[in-house]
């Protein structure tokens, strides 16, 4: 009896032990795109802990994610890599009974071609990808893709170094879908790339750094994604943003659990929290990206639905192409492309 009773005990002793060490929830987002207050506050409210990791690129996160099963709870690829992620058995799909404000998201991205049924996705933040521009060094900036190949801006063009991103607005300057798969036309994107390049018109391929380095008048211009577009220009009045005549991407981030997630209903628990309207509104005010989120919208008002960079009109959204996923007999002609073009001299 005794025996049994020391045996009790000393269950009753590890359970909490058990039980706080399952609270947690493994998050792997890019760099600077959540409010970090917000996960303090669902730290503080729910009890668990926030593990936040980074990646730069969704290339970099689905290598990641491969490599490392069970790593991760959430993450945020862009819809590209959704769809990607879902064909190949990576997303676990998504009870909505633990999500309630799933109900604030916007309906033009409910039911999306990368996600046709909303099982496995729930969008967190949306953009396009334009040019951001220095107004003191260019008072009048011609409104096409040309502006980044002109040179006359020798070395003062940072370039984003993606390949989707590049080689995509690279394609609509051609006159092509940023979702060919035709190889002739691959090759003369790239081709264009490396004339771009070999000009001396490049400063440089990055990606987070961009921002500030346009901040503080480093370049002209630059390839840019909205979010950081305004984030700059939020710091410097002299910048400015617009995408092209031609045409661009305009993108959905969504939250995504993995499949080999070890703490999915945590990541629901998030997933949720940062779709409350105050919580989305809070995220939206902090990255500058535009929000899918209609409560979070309306909390904002004026201030966002009159700024056409983070709210852009219908004209600039029906020129935008949503990227589709790269199949894999093509990810390999993208791949050996861009390494021409990162390579070149």
């Amino acid at each position: 009896m005794k025996k049994l009773l020391a045996l009790v005990l000393a269950l009753a002793l590890l359970l909490p032990v058990c039980a706080s060490a399952e609270e947690v929830v493994n998050v792997f987002n890019w760099e600077d795109y959540i409010d970090e207050s917000v996960l303090e506050m669902f730290e503080q409210e729910t009890g668990i802990k926030v593990n936040y990791m980074n990646f730069t690129t969704n290339e970099d996160m689905i290598v990641q994610i491969d490599a490392n099963p069970g790593a991760f709870d959430l993450c945020f690829p862009s819809d590209y890599i959704i769809e990607r992620m879902i064909a190949n058995g990576q997303a676990a799909e998504i009870n909505f009974d633990n999500i309630p404000n799933f109900n604030q998201v916007m309906p033009s991205l409910l039911n999306p071609a990368y996600d046709p049924d909303n099982k496995y996705s729930v969008p967190y933040m949306w953009g396009t990808v334009g040019i951001l521009y220095n107004k003191t060094m260019i008072p009048e900036p011609e409104q096409s893709w040309h502006i980044l190949w002109d040179e006359q801006y020798q070395n003062n063009v940072f370039m984003l170094d993606s390949i989707r991103d590049s080689m995509g607005i690279t394609l609509k300057y051609l006159g092509y879908s940023m979702n060919t798969r035709e190889v002739p036309e691959l090759m003369e994107a790239r081709d264009k790339l490396i004339e771009q390049k070999k000009s001396g018109v490049v400063k440089a391929y990055q990606v987070d750094e961009t921002k500030d380095k346009m901040v503080a008048g480093e370049a002209a211009l630059a390839l840019m994604w909205s979010g950081d577009a305004l984030y700059a220009i939020d710091l410097n009045d002299d910048l400015d943003y617009f995408v092209p005549i031609e045409g661009s991407n305009i993108w959905v981030d969504g939250m995504v659990i993995p499949a080999t997630a070890k703490n999915k209903e945590n990541a629901e628990k998030l997933i949720d929290f940062l779709c409350r309207p105050e919580i989305a509104q809070m995220n939206c005010d902090y990255i500058r990206y535009s929000s899918p989120n209609v409560g979070a919208i309306e909390l904002m008002g004026e201030e966002y639905t009159e700024n056409a960079t983070i709210n852009p009109s219908q004209d600039v959204i029906d020129r935008c192409e949503f990227f589709n996923d790269i199949p894999a007999a093509m990810q390999a002609v993208y791949n050996s492309l861009w390494n021409e073009v990162k390579n070149a001299k």
